[in-house]
């Protein structure tokens, strides 16, 4: 599961979504409900990394984030705030429905099998005794997705627990931002629609979605560890180690890894270089797995005659 979850934190801003797969009848909800907050500490100080492209009459700031975090880390000030002060407009990976109505219809369809298999059909009785295992630990009925597509359950599966580990999807960084640009009257856009990123898991073959399934089940107690690992790495400012544990896992993975990351990443460099051409300054925050390693945005854009360049803070 670390291989898969380090993309989906990093990368995929349908994590939160996955916290509001509530099915009619079901006890999901119980089971999101964060858990019971800690005393008040003192803020623990967080400098994730930021760059900025600059021409001219045009600035945009890139900002990593992970899309899950606990209370208590200050990462809004110093230079990110500065930043965003400054702009003009924000621009996400998707713009966050707050409807959610409206992002179960555009989910539902995506997520449910039309094939007629079931979850049951696509695996062994081996795996199938740890899947219903891992869906009744977390609260579920253990056949509450038989009707659903793999990488469904194996979303869920992977981000439901994380109120219990202390994360609150509320704290994320882009429910934050999107929170803040509202506050300023700042306008928000989407890089893409929220329709295009769950369509990226509903067109993974088959196998890959049961392999998804599978990796998340054996690996669902290690999922606390793997993302306190990886909010450290982006609270120190260290994509090139962000880089070095996600490319661990994404060599055995190239196609996911080709579909996830490296065709967006060149897409959102061409969305970018077009964004240049109109005055003005933007705040651009994408998963950090985007803007870490080979291939990242910076990469595409250096393609493009662009350089962004690291702000120290």
């Amino acid at each position: 599961m670390k291989k898969w979850f380090k993309i989906l934190a990093t990368t995929c801003a349908v994590i939160p979504f996955a916290q509001c797969a509530v099915l009619p009848g079901s006890n999901v909800a119980a089971a999101t409900e964060p858990a019971p907050a800690a005393a008040a500490a003192a803020p623990t100080d967080a400098d994730p990394a930021l760059w900025v492209v600059k021409d001219d009459d045009t600035t945009i700031y890139l900002f990593g984030t992970v899309h899950v975090l606990k209370p208590g880390l200050s990462w809004f000030d110093e230079a990110v705030k500065t930043a965003f002060d400054k702009s003009d407009e924000m621009m996400l990976e998707i713009v966050m429905p707050e409807d959610q109505a409206a992002v179960a219809k555009t989910m539902m369809p995506l997520a449910m099998d039309t094939t007629g298999k079931t979850i049951p059909s696509r695996l062994t009785p081996e795996q199938l005794q740890a899947y219903q295992a891992a869906m009744v630990s977390v609260g579920l009925p253990a056949n509450a997705f038989d009707s659903f597509e793999p990488w469904f359950p194996a979303m869920t599966l992977s981000v439901l627990p994380l109120t219990k580990l202390g994360y609150d999807p509320e704290q994320g960084a882009e429910k934050l931002l999107t929170k803040f640009a509202k506050a300023d009257g700042k306008p928000v856009a989407g890089l893409e629609t929220l329709e295009e990123q769950l369509g990226f898991f509903d067109q993974l073959p088959d196998t890959q979605q049961v392999a998804f399934l599978n990796s998340v089940v054996k690996d669902l107690d290690k999922l606390g560890p793997t993302l306190d690992k990886m909010v450290g790495l982006w609270a120190k400012g260290d994509p090139d180690g962000l880089a070095v544990v996600m490319n661990d896992s994404l060599a055995a993975t190239p196609e996911l890894a080709a579909m996830l990351l490296y065709e967006r990443n060149e897409r959102w460099a061409d969305q970018i270089k077009t964004r240049m051409d109109k005055p003005g300054t933007v705040f651009i925050a994408v998963g950090a797995g985007h803007l870490a390693g080979e291939k990242s945005v910076q990469d595409y854009l250096k393609d493009r005659g662009l350089t962004a360049t690291r702000i120290d803070y």
